[in-house]
């Protein structure tokens, strides 16, 4: 052999060596990444928040709702100027009611259920946009002075 193929054998050796045994130069196995820890993907506060829809209230407008919804339409969680799933479904009780409001009485503000509150609001609020289940300004607005109604 030539010196220059046996340094070349010796030295490959030396580094397959090094790499099996994890020493070379800190080189080994040691290096990768460990996996990454498993974590929900989303969390219970996250969870809550999302299931809130206040339709533009403040707080203090949606604390107001809710306490009438409690005394009306059997809302019996926290006034917390949060409209979650609860506060909803009362709203839909209440649309129920009174407003020929025939869907599932699932705590969703869907479409049919903005319609109906859309009618409502049509009726005693001064909202005069379309009934088309979409909450923009005009519904949003009009749903603020109903909160603040007494």
């Amino acid at each position: 052999m030539r010196p220059n193929v046996m340094t070349r054998s010796i030295l490959s050796a030396t580094v397959v060596a090094g790499l099996a045994m994890g020493t070379l130069a800190g080189a080994g196995t040691s290096f990768a990444a460990s996996a990454p820890k498993a974590q929900p993907a989303v969390s219970a506060g996250a969870v809550s928040i999302l299931a809130t829809n206040n339709l533009g209230l403040t707080s203090d407008q949606a604390k107001k709702l809710q306490r009438w919804l409690a005394v009306r339409y059997k809302y019996t969680d926290a006034i917390d100027g949060r409209l979650g799933t609860n506060s909803w479904k009362a709203i839909q009780r209440f649309l129920a009611a009174h407003w020929n409001y025939e869907d599932e009485i699932d705590g969703i503000p869907g479409p049919n259920t903005i319609k109906e509150l859309q009618r409502y609001l049509k009726a005693a609020f001064g909202y005069t946009g379309a009934i088309d289940g979409i909450a923009g300004p005009a519904t949003r607005a009009a749903f603020a002075r109903f909160a603040e109604s007494d």
